[in-house]
């Protein structure tokens, strides 16, 4: 069973997938995948992998603008990565 069968729950309590999410919901300008990957410490590859992933969930939409391409929350997206990062709050105030 490969991780596109584990279903959601299992992309998003990684790590990875948290950052991305999070910070795409703090930035406040567009970003394309290459600087997402930089800001969260993660390979071009996998970064690639994870938002198809949540593109799959329509979690992530992609915006052009001539050549770059632009990753941007859709609404359940941004639902999401504040939920999540409430938890992360609450998570880290636990394991201080």
């Amino acid at each position: 069973m490969g991780v596109k069968d584990k279903g959601l729950s299992y992309l998003l309590i990684r790590k990875k997938p948290v950052m991305l999410l999070i910070q795409l919901a703090r930035s406040q300008k567009m970003m394309y995948t290459s600087v997402l990957a930089k800001e969260i410490n993660c390979t071009y590859s996998h970064t690639v992998k994870m938002l198809a992933e949540l593109r799959k969930k329509k979690i992530v939409n992609f915006e052009r603008k001539g050549r770059l391409k632009f990753v941007k929350l859709t609404r359940k997206g941004k639902e999401l990565a504040e939920a999540l990062e409430r938890l992360m709050s609450i998570i880290n105030k636990i394991d201080f």
